[in-house]
């Protein structure tokens, strides 16, 4: 294939995939070569794609880092890797070794969402109604979206999350974002809808009114104003939002542990309860976690001294 030619089809990928959108940075001549040889080839094999693992995992002590690895579809999620990802936070929440986890995305991008072309090729994510008693813990059209996991999660955000890669940010706990990251349901405007918890997580996250302007509207929404409104709980400069995120899990991890999921799962728990009910579930959790012998653990560093004024417990 001539230059002339390759520089032909590389546009045209260019369009494929910038039509969600359009105001992503522009990639350089090596990086739109290597989509135009992916379009010559099967959804996710190609100058880049092929013999490359969509999900990497990286154990950092009781931190699992998990990276989205689809660079030439700006991490967008086909079929596959949406149940890797599923597998891989199933695996997660069960390994007694570990205790937070991180979401972030490979070359400077989050996720931008469903990747329509494998949807087109028939490899795309799965969409289907399942009844209310069944849909917790089974596979989301982006992987984990359905999982309530015991421990918490944090999205290290750079460059895009956007369509169902916002809904992917939005599942975890906490949110970092680069300074010059950007979310918003840019599905909106090809009529694709928010089928995987972005309607439901976004309006318990920021309110009902700043979801409705965001889903409605479908803009795009910079760090300052995601950090404004709850969306983003830090900050970072840009590129080092996965050194952060990592940072902030690290001191997540050096916590009690039994007392931290258990006043998590309280809080999740209580949304949409009667106040007596949650008051009393949030004590019933918290009986439990004293009796496993760490709250008096804790009362004994504390009257020693230790972890006062603000520092360290360890």
């Amino acid at each position: 294939m001539n230059q002339t030619r390759l520089s032909t089809l590389a546009i045209k990928v260019d369009i494929d995939y910038d039509i969600n959108y359009d105001r992503l940075d522009q990639w350089s001549w090596g990086g739109r070569a290597g989509r135009a040889c992916d379009a010559l080839a099967p959804t996710g094999v190609g100058h880049y794609g092929a013999g490359m693992e969509s999900v990497l995992v990286e154990q950092q002590d009781s931190v699992l880092v998990v990276t989205l690895n689809r660079p030439w579809a700006r991490n967008a999620v086909d079929g596959p890797t949406a149940a890797e990802l599923h597998r891989r936070f199933v695996e997660f929440d069960s390994n007694p070794e570990l205790s937070v986890a991180v979401l972030t995305g490979a070359d400077g991008t989050f996720c931008s969402g469903a990747d329509l072309k494998a949807i087109a090729a028939g490899s795309g994510n799965r969409v289907h109604a399942v009844p209310p008693d069944e849909i917790l813990g089974s596979q989301g059209p982006m992987g984990p979206t359905r999982l309530v996991l015991s421990k918490p999660t944090v999205a290290a955000v750079e460059g895009y999350a956007v369509a169902g890669g916002f809904e992917l940010a939005l599942w975890c706990d906490l949110r970092v974002m680069a300074a010059d990251a950007r979310l918003g349901v840019f599905c909106r405007r090809w009529g694709v809808p928010l089928v995987d918890g972005g309607t439901v997580r976004l309006a318990r996250l920021i309110g009902e009114s700043r979801a409705l302007d965001l889903v409605l509207t479908g803009r795009e929404v910079e760090a300052r104003e995601a950090l404004a409104i709850g969306l983003a709980n830090r900050v970072a400069e840009p590129g080092r939002a996965l050194n952060r995120a990592t940072g902030l899990a690290r001191e997540l991890a050096a916590l009690p542990q039994h007392c931290l999921r258990s006043d998590r799962r309280s809080l999740l728990e209580q949304s949409g309860r009667p106040l007596a009910e949650a008051l009393a579930r949030e004590t019933e959790l918290g009986l439990e976690t004293m009796a496993t012998g760490e709250t008096m653990q804790g009362a004994g560093r504390f009257a020693s001294g230790v972890g006062r004024h603000g520092t360290s417990a360890d």
